[in-house]
């Protein structure tokens, strides 16, 4: 049996809430602290099944981690020489940012290592990452077709290389960066488009210095990292959702507080707001290098837009809740260059394009997008998230503007992010029950 989402129709967020940890920040800061000469201390982790996949990881390597409360973390890393050969295979779960990234810190070692995941994360490429580190001098095999499971092999001298990607991509970016760090000399990733910098940040935050020029990031490998304290804001990848369901119900006043607002991850704001949406940023500061700040979001009308595709790397991973924006605004709303979204958790274009369309919706695909006819009413229905967590939490806030019952099914990978997602958004007032 796995987990249905029924959503009632209509209704209003209000009040206010802290959405989980920034997964991306909480795998990246298990990774960093656990190769960090002395003990790190992380709050607000994200204690979701994708992070504690990689938490699991390190621990299997020899790291000692502790739990003493929710959220909280205390990793005494190991330095970036004492990793232990893992037990058996490392089970990254449905995490493609943790296989990745780990493809990177793993091509350093001088013991060998296999990455697996489940179904979904088992068909997700590869190659991307795995030839760009071949050209540092990693060795690692995947399947026929560059899905994993990844076989790498330990005892590899890497080079220092000069990567420009073809495809912007935090986490292949990512990969090739941690790998410098076991390096010889400089290692440079160009991107085409500006995407997420949380690892550059919190590079620089455990004291290894990160050369920026424009669209490139270097490091030079051989130094060593070095433990710290590390406060994890909130996600606003988790926010989006409540973002949009604020937006598209009538009476929503919501105040989400402490998000993080790297300027690499506000394109769902910025989209929005283009929208029409009413975002207001309050108390902006900063935290450990990350900009942070609350949100307060009110119900406004929303116009159907033509996404920038500039904006579109800077909002990947809330397309999802973006289309049901787009579902519920006023005209026509086409993305185009988002080819990305097709080897997400799910093909998210093909997936959210046929529960639109059971909700009423008039959609288009297109080859790296959708174009979508907004309506002032969705019809209610059944529809199926295909295990993709984003999809799942996108289609429970399109019942705020449904004429009766959202069911959604498959829905047991929302943990993998959002753990908590039923009972906060009940907090908030939607109506949803899980079982």
């Amino acid at each position: 049996m796995t987990t249905t989402f029924t959503v009632e129709a209509g209704g209003s967020l209000l009040g206010s809430l802290r959405v989980p940890g920034d997964k991306s920040i909480s795998h990246r800061s298990i990774m960093l602290g656990a190769l960090a000469e002395g003990r790190t201390t992380i709050t607000g982790f994200l204690d979701g099944e994708d992070c504690l996949a990689t938490l699991a990881a390190f621990q299997d390597m020899g790291v000692p981690i502790e739990r003493p409360e929710s959220n909280t973390v205390i990793v005494d890393g190991v330095g970036l020489t004492g990793l232990k050969p893992p037990s058996g295979p490392l089970d990254m779960g449905n995490s493609g940012t943790a296989m990745r990234l780990m493809c990177g810190v793993l091509a350093g070692q001088d013991f060998d290592s296999t990455l697996v995941g489940d179904a979904s994360l088992n068909r997700r490429p590869m190659r991307r990452v795995t030839e760009p580190l071949a050209r540092m001098g990693a060795r690692i095999d995947t399947e026929d077709d560059g899905t994993p499971p990844l076989r790498i092999h330990g005892g590899q001298r890497l080079r220092g290389q000069e990567h420009a990607l073809a495809v912007a991509s935090a986490q292949v970016k990512s990969a090739l960066l941690l790998a410098g760090l076991w390096s010889e000399g400089e290692t440079c990733v160009t991107e085409p488009a500006p995407t997420r910098d949380h690892t550059e940040r919190m590079l620089r935050g455990f004291g290894c210095p990160v050369r920026r020029d424009r669209g490139t990031a270097c490091v030079t490998g051989g130094g060593p990292l070095r433990a710290g304290s590390v406060d994890i804001p909130a996600d606003i990848s988790s926010a989006a959702f409540f973002m949009v369901g604020a937006s598209i119900a009538q009476g929503s006043d919501m105040l989400l507080r402490h998000v993080g607002v790297n300027p690499t991850r506000t394109g769902v704001i910025d989209i929005l707001r283009l929208m029409g949406a009413s975002i207001e940023v309050l108390d902006r500061h900063e935290i450990g290098g990350e900009p942070v700040a609350d949100l307060r979001v009110r119900w406004a009308p929303l116009k159907g837009i033509a996404i920038p595709r500039e904006l579109v790397p800077l909002a990947i991973d809330e397309f999802p809740a973006l289309f049901v924006a787009a579902a519920c605004a006023e005209g026509k709303t086409v993305l185009t260059g988002a080819e990305e979204l097709r080897v997400k958790e799910s093909d998210r274009i093909q997936v959210m394009a046929d529960g639109l369309a059971v909700l009423g919706v008039d959609c288009e695909v297109l080859p790296d997008g959708l174009r979508i006819q907004g309506r002032p009413t969705l019809a209610g229905g059944e529809v199926r998230s295909h295990g993709d967590h984003r999809i799942a939490m996108a289609f429970a806030m399109a019942a705020l503007r449904a004429d009766a019952a959202v069911t959604i099914r498959d829905c047991d990978n929302v943990a993998t992010s959002f753990p908590d997602f039923a009972r906060l958004a009940r907090h908030a007032g939607l109506g949803i029950t899980a079982a």
